[in-house]
Formats: structure tokens, sequence, C-alpha cells
């Protein structure tokens, strides 16, 4: 079953994704990625939305409700919302050197990582 909730949330998600970035670049060009802007920043104030309702309102809140609204809507419009969650953690643990090694890392790393399966993919083309 939570499966599911993360697949449906998940397709709910993307299709929001698709939709605000193709309204966004019709309207804004493709000069600039403003489409994954909006949704990488609407995405974490929604996370944080959530976060923060669910544990005012629903402090036992069900694991349902979270798989299904952050792991599948908000991980399927953007995993920038968990990224900035998760950063968001560990400054409010006072892990300064963690945080800043977690968001150094996984920008340098993601990008150096998209680089080496293009490079591969081109050779090998």
């Amino acid at each position: 079953m939570n499966l599911l909730f993360v697949a449906i949330g998940g397709a709910i998600g993307s299709v929001a994704r698709y939709l605000i970035q193709s309204l966004i670049g019709h309207y804004a060009g493709s000069s600039f990625p403003y489409g994954t802007l909006i949704v990488n920043i609407t995405g974490s104030v929604f996370m944080g939305l959530l976060i923060g309702w669910l544990g005012r309102m629903m402090p036992g809140h069900t694991q349902s409700i979270h798989l299904f609204v952050a792991v599948g809507v908000l991980g399927g419009y953007t995993t920038f919302s968990t990224f900035s969650l998760e950063s968001v953690n560990l400054l409010e643990e006072g892990r300064w050197m963690a945080m800043s090694l977690y968001i150094v890392s996984s920008v340098v790393l993601s990008i150096g990582g998209l680089l080496v399966g293009l490079r591969l993919m081109r050779t090998l083309t």
C-alpha cells in the first residue's frame, strides 16, 4: 500500500512540475531555467509548510500522509524540497559542518556525476 501512495503522489507531482515548467517556459522563454528555479523554490516552501503543519496539527501523523505528500507529490514535483528539508534538519541540530558538507557535496558531486554520465555516453556512441 505504501508504494501505491508514493506512486500516485509521484504522478501528481510530476505532472504538476511539467505543467508549471511548460507554462513558465512559454511566458519567460528558455534563456534561463526559470521553470526549474520556480519549481525548486515552491517545492521547498511546500515541504516546509507540510512538515510544519504535520508537526503542529498531527504530531503522530500517519506514515501514509507523509509518503503520499512528502515523498510522492513533492518528490515527483522536486527532490530539491527533500534536499532542503534535510539541510535544515542538520542546521537545526547544530551540525553546521555536516550541513555544509552535505550541501556542497550534493551540488558538486551531482553536477560532476551528470558530466561523467554525459561523457561516458558521448564516448560510447
